[in-house]
């Protein structure tokens, strides 16, 4: 992609984005998404306004004039940095109500900071981690904690080190925790959601205004409008009115008067004005000419005689009084009655937001910012222990609970059984929390253990920046403070790097069990890696690249792990199927060559480049670069094949993948089958031969029968003409046959399965 494609693109790009939240603005259907569209049009706008006045460096990983890469940004959907820093807020009145009259600074944040480096502050901070009453939200507010620790512990010129690293940054950013207890999970739980956040989402079930106003009308407006009946139909002097073809027939009203009629009508008047105080009136009974709106006019202007009404509004009152009784008959008849079971009966299910009041109250007992020890406060039913008004033994709908499940803490195997991890993005959002006990495992000071667990978990939080020229994303090691803490590892044996290499292994076997039609998201890659080298492991990961951003090269990595999938895959039906280099060709093929101070495979991205003539010619520049990405991963089999050799995990995949290859060519087929139009069809098509790529990976773990019936079962199973040509091609390669270099089978209508076109064929 040219320099000039890059710098017009980001631009264009969030003006679309900035105009689709503009939109969302206008058209929202509350309050709160309201609320949430304008807060990304201010981002946007800030994005575009960065862009054009230069302060804002697209695709660096330096983006924000003036700030270090180490500091982390508010980064909005596609990797754009607003500009913000997410540390630099102002100070709160309990920050400012901690400090003593006199503290240098020439802000509030300075003076909180530069507090926090005396003695004073310097002991609160060490109080608050040793007794665990600290929350870091962002990696920055873990700085001046690890200052506090290493002055402590006696490394003194580590400390001043920080501090001179820190200094510059003290009057915006903020370096220090919340000081109030975050319960944890411990072991190999871990947790999607706190129970604050879910309690959040839970409350914010709202009933659709529809139901909600029928509801209401049932509840409030038609009991009251059956006593406004009523009180009107004791007036009548004889037959009560009914109509006949139109006209009204029978008796008068206010021709007699109830002896408790006047006390019955004010009741009534006092309870009409707290019911439209507390609910509004709105409604079919609220229209003007409705007959609760004509007999409530009356009786506004009525007292115990007649005297207050002329004759007109008298006649309103028969003809109301004669529409209402003709339709349902008199209140506390049978018919009446029966209408208004009927209504009743209709609403007789709790709505959907009283029942996820009754959940968020039983989460209200467990402190906010923790996790949820079972799931029986979620998944039984309604009880008189619960306080909201919902019938006893009503069952929680299923899409309830599993918004509040969410906070469950568990194992990651236990939360994906459950459905509550449901993707590898999940997963990998959720393994930090595993990661950081493993960093801190040869830290002795609990103290420091804690802290460097928080600051880990927090610094995984930071969304990914746009990044091009073979930049990587700031690492935790780049962290000034996390380097720092570093300094505090005291314990010699080798139990956490084992511990990793287990955790390593557990979770990429759980991944590929789990998701297997999926790719490895860069988020789990990048913790993968983070793992690896905690083991002692150099591992070639390589990311997924997006086609618009792609540079034209691979770093040398993609080489090595090129290399170690033509090993590993030598002679299999996946190595066959997509004609891989030989072992020996990644010997011979070393040449490299260097871009943007990066050592890069030129070799490699060379044959990527000519594979992909498969795909076409001509077409889109970002197709163009799909087409090669997608033969990066063919390559490299994006991961699988160095995470399977590194960990040692052939027999263990031998022993599941008949049933993952299976599951996965049934996820394509289900796939393939929606319909699916554009833009759409082709992310439809990609995913799918990724999936198939998968697929194939896990097929090449099976023995030689399996293989065949498996080919036998999908080929049969297929009735998408899309999927035809590619089963008939995988028949082809099982038989042991080969592809043209076109990747078309010699004679016959197969061919190679590939997620990316150049040009149609």
């Amino acid at each position: 992609m040219s320099d000039h494609v890059f710098r017009d693109g980001p631009a264009r790009y969030a003006t679309g984005q900035l105009q689709r939240a503009l939109e969302a603005v206008a058209v929202g259907a509350d309050a709160d998404a309201r609320a949430r569209a304008q807060r990304k049009v201010r981002r946007w706008r800030e994005v575009l306004d960065g862009v054009s006045g230069g302060t804002l460096e697209i695709g660096s990983r330096t983006p924000v004039a003036k700030l270090p890469a180490w500091a982390t940004l508010e980064v909005v959907h596609g990797g754009f940095a607003t500009g913000r820093a997410s540390a630099d807020v102002a100070a709160s009145p309990g920050e400012l109500d901690r400090l003593p009259g006199e503290v240098p600074g020439g802000t509030d944040r300075e003076r909180v900071n530069l507090w926090y480096l005396s003695d004073a502050g310097q002991a609160e901070l060490l109080n608050a981690l040793r007794a665990g009453r600290y929350r870091i939200e962002v990696p920055e507010e873990a700085a001046l904690a690890v200052v506090a620790l290493l002055l402590d512990k006696g490394f003194a010129e580590q400390a001043l080190n920080l501090v001179a690293e820190l200094r510059p940054f003290m009057s915006r950013l903020r370096f220090t925790p919340a000081f109030h207890a975050v319960p944890r999970p411990a072991g190999d739980a871990v947790r999607v959601a706190s129970v604050g956040e879910v309690v959040g989402a839970l409350r914010a079930v709202r009933t659709p205004e529809q139901l909600r106003a029928m509801h209401t009308t049932i509840e409030v407006w038609t009991p009251l409008y059956d006593r406004l009946v009523a009180l009107w139909c004791g007036t009548v002097e004889g037959v009560l009115p009914s109509l006949e073809n139109g006209a009204v027939h029978g008796g008068w009203p206010c021709r007699v008067w109830p002896e408790d009629w006047a006390e019955r009508r004010a009741r009534w008047l006092t309870d009409f004005t707290a019911a439209r105080r507390d609910h509004g009136f709105a409604g079919r009974h609220a229209h003007p000419r409705s007959n609760f709106a004509r007999l409530h006019e009356a009786l506004v202007g009525c007292a115990r005689d007649s005297a207050a009404l002329n004759s007109r509004q008298v006649g309103w009152v028969r003809r109301a009084l004669a529409n209402t009784l003709t339709h349902h008959d008199e209140p506390g008849s049978d018919t009446r009655e029966l209408v208004r079971m009927e209504q009743a009966s209709s609403i007789a299910e709790p709505l959907y937001a009283d029942l996820a009041g009754v959940l968020a109250a039983r989460l209200d007992r467990y402190p906010a910012g923790g996790g949820l020890p079972s799931p029986e406060e979620v998944e039984a039913p309604v009880s008189p222990a619960d306080t909201v008004r919902v019938a006893d033994g009503t069952v929680i709908p299923q899409h309830l609970r599993d918004k509040a499940i969410r906070a469950l803490e568990a194992t990651p195997g236990e939360l994906i059984d459950r459905g509550i991890i449901g993707s590898g993005e999940v997963l990998a959002a959720v393994l930090p929390q595993l990661t950081s006990r493993l960093l801190a495992a040869d830290i002795a000071d609990p103290a420091a253990a804690g802290l460097m667990e928080q600051l880990y978990t927090a610094f995984r939080q930071r969304r990914s920046l746009l990044l091009v020229g073979l930049q990587n994303q700031v690492g935790f090691d780049e962290l000034p403070w996390a380097t720092a803490l570093k300094t505090l590892r005291d314990r010699g044996d080798d139990a956490p790097a084992v511990a990793a290499r287990e955790l390593l292994a557990r979770t990429a076997l759980l991944a590929v069990e789990s998701f297997p039609e999926a790719v490895l998201p860069n988020p789990l890659v990048r913790e993968f890696r983070t793992l690896a080298e905690r083991a002692g492991l150099r591992l070639p990961l390589v990311e997924e690249v997006a086609a618009d951003i792609f540079m034209g090269t691979f770093t040398d990595k993609w080489r090595v792990a090129a290399a170690t999938a033509s090993r590993v895959l030598e002679g299999t039906l996946y190595q066959r199927y997509y004609d891989l280099p030989s072992a020996d060709h990644w010997e011979t093929e070393s040449r490299k060559g260097k871009l943007w101070g990066k050592s890069t495979a030129e070799g490699f991205a060379e044959l990527c480049t000519a594979r992909s003539a498969e795909a076409g010619a001509g077409g889109s520049w970002v197709a163009a670069n799909g087409a090669v990405l997608e033969q990066s991963q063919i390559l490299t089999t994006h991961n699988l094949a160095v995470l399977v050799d590194a960990l040692d995990l052939g027999d263990r995949l031998r022993a599941v993948a008949p049933a993952l290859a299976r599951s996965t060519f049934e996820w394509i087929l289900r796939r393939l089958d929606q319909p699916a139009r554009g833009h759409a069809a082709l992310i439809q098509r990609k995913n799918a031969a990724y999936a198939w790529r998968q697929a194939l990976f896990l097929l090449s773990y099976c023995d030689a029968p399996t293989q065949r019936e498996e080919i036998r079962r999908i080929h049969t199973r297929t009735a998408n003409p899309i999927l035809f040509p590619y089963t008939r091609g995988l028949e082809h390669i099982a038989d042991g046959g080969r592809f043209t270099s076109s990747g078309t089978v010699p004679h016959g209508p197969g061919r190679r399965f590939l997620g990316w076109t150049v040009s149609q064929r």
